[in-house]
């Protein structure tokens, strides 16, 4: 006997549907799977013969031939296993054709029977919408995400018996409050304990006022500064004076934590913009994103957010460079010889680094020990091709005796103000390119700038000034006068003036002083 069963496969951020063919035929015992299986599928047979015996099915001591259609992608993953398995008691009769029209079915088995969570639901759910599908079935840890997608039923099942209980008899599968609401409340105390505010940083008041500018527009940024001056501590608060997601961003970048599988037990949409600050030791696959199965890095996981470099210079040049086409196109394209995949990868980039190897150039109170071949060879790390693309370049300078010991009053503004101001700046930029594909000013390009970025003739006169005096590339220019459209913004100027344009080429730091 002959059924078949819909499951999905994930290509990039998205899914594709996958037809489980089940034959049963006369004939010595076999279980084959073909259909370019993978390792983790083609072990499935295992999982799924003692997982359907344990359940109290009996297994058909038959020929069994599973092919995955179409034939001419590759397969992987271990969700194949309840589709395989519902397909076999199908074909036995167990379960009707009709019903199996209706449902997606995704999900790996243990050997007593249970469901185990799987990584892609929430692309799979969309896909199941897509094709007019009246449900999903999937383990209770993927519940959430999957109820995530409107007009489509999501079933988490807690072990196979559920499932084909669920498809022989409609019996209701309830949602697994207790997990979820645990797994939230969790959430909440450890997002509470962890709570982070720019009232705490003492000083530094440019470094935060360029985090303000960077945070409206999604401007990159490098900070340059001693050890100690507080680097680090300012860009793990950029989260929050951060613009709220949109529905729309965070369904996509809920996608991406789903095919890699870091949305956690009872987690929903992801409403927070992600902070990524990998290590410096970071191969290129784990930054760009790369494998024999093409699977995001970094870049992908900090989209929509910030992706934080500390110590610029000691990453490998290589890695650094594959940022460039990224930060151009906001996107990274994979190619293997047996696929490619393309994943989003629209960040705003926050780097950090010293102004020498020994950290102490310029600083009053430490003598620099660095020679001047030293500290170029050290600048050198990070291409001028690399700098270019990097709108603020802002000098962190090491703080003051009073302000450490708190002689100096900290009158700095908290992060619940600095985001109001960021905020009103984040909507003029939605109201102006409402008619647009984007939303802020970092993302303005060729024709748009050029329509956005209007200068009058003092502002012409400045930047003609800084281009002959610095030797600003054409990429710099276009940088400034972005960044002069966001310090507009802020102020809450319809037009760009001179001094917003000359603020703008102040955080043009590289451009104007030779480490």
């Amino acid at each position: 006997m002959l059924s078949r069963v819909i499951s999905a496969s994930i290509m990039g951020i998205e899914a594709i549907t996958i037809q489980v063919e089940v034959d049963l035929a006369r004939g010595l015992p076999a279980f084959d799977i073909v259909g370019l299986p993978d390792a983790a599928v083609r072990e499935s047979k295992e999982r799924v013969r003692a997982a359907v015996k344990n359940a109290g099915y009996e297994f058909p001591v038959q020929r069994i031939t599973i092919n995955l259609a179409p034939g001419d992608i590759k397969k992987y993953g271990s969700h194949y296993d309840l589709a395989i398995a519902v397909g076999i008691l199908a074909a036995g009769g167990l379960i009707k054709d009709e019903i199996l029209k209706k449902y997606l079915i995704a999900g790996e088995l243990s050997l007593t029977g249970e469901l185990r969570k799987v990584k892609g639901v929430l692309p799979m759910t969309l896909k199941a919408r897509e094709e007019g599908l009246d449900g999903i079935v999937v383990p209770p840890e993927n519940y959430q995400e999957a109820s995530l997608v409107e007009g489509i039923e999501a079933l988490p099942a807690r072990t196979l018996n559920e499932a084909v209980e669920y498809l022989r008899y409609k019996r209701q599968i309830d949602a697994p409050l207790s997990v979820r609401v645990s797994s939230n409340n969790k959430k909440k105390e450890k997002a509470k304990s962890q709570a982070l505010d720019f009232a705490e940083v003492k000083g530094q008041q440019e470094a935060k006022r360029a985090l303000q500018i960077a945070a409206a527009g999604s401007h990159n940024m490098l900070m340059i500064g001693p050890p100690g001056s507080g680097k680090t501590m300012l860009a793990r608060r950029l989260g929050t004076i951060l613009p709220p997601l949109t529905r729309e961003e965070a369904l996509e970048l809920t996608k991406i934590y789903s095919i890699m599988g870091l949305i956690d037990t009872g987690e929903g949409l992801i409403r927070k913009r992600p902070f990524r600050a990998p290590h410096h030791s970071i191969s290129t696959a784990g930054l760009i994103g790369g494998g024999k199965i093409p699977e995001p890095g970094e870049v992908s996981l900090a989209h929509i957010g910030t992706l934080f470099l500390d110590e610029l210079p000691e990453y490998h040049r290589d890695v650094l460079e594959m940022l460039r086409q990224p930060l151009e196109e906001g996107e990274v394209t994979i190619v293997r010889s047996s696929m490619s995949a393309t994943f989003p990868a629209d960040f705003m980039l926050v780097t950090a680094m010293n102004p020498c190897p020994c950290g102490y150039y310029g600083d009053d109170r430490h003598t620099c020990r660095c020679t001047p071949g030293q500290i170029n060879r050290y600048r050198s790390r990070v291409s001028g091709p690399l700098l270019d693309r990097i709108d603020i370049h802002i000098e962190v300078p090491a703080l003051k005796v009073e302000e450490i010991t708190g002689e100096i009053k900290n009158s700095a503004e908290n992060s619940a103000t600095m985001r109001e101001r960021v905020m009103a700046a984040h909507e003029r930029q939605v109201e102006r390119y409402s008619e647009e594909h984007f939303n802020f000013n970092s993302q303005l390009k060729g024709k748009k700038l050029k329509k956005y970025c209007l200068l009058d003739d003092e502002s012409v006169f400045l930047m003609k000034d800084a281009i002959d005096r610095l030797g600003l590339s054409a990429r710099a220019y276009d940088r400034i006068l972005r960044l002069s459209r966001t310090i507009a913004d802020m102020e809450g100027s319809e037009y760009i003036k001179s001094h917003h344009v000359a603020e703008a080429i102040q955080y043009r730091s590289l451009d104007r002083k030779v480490y």
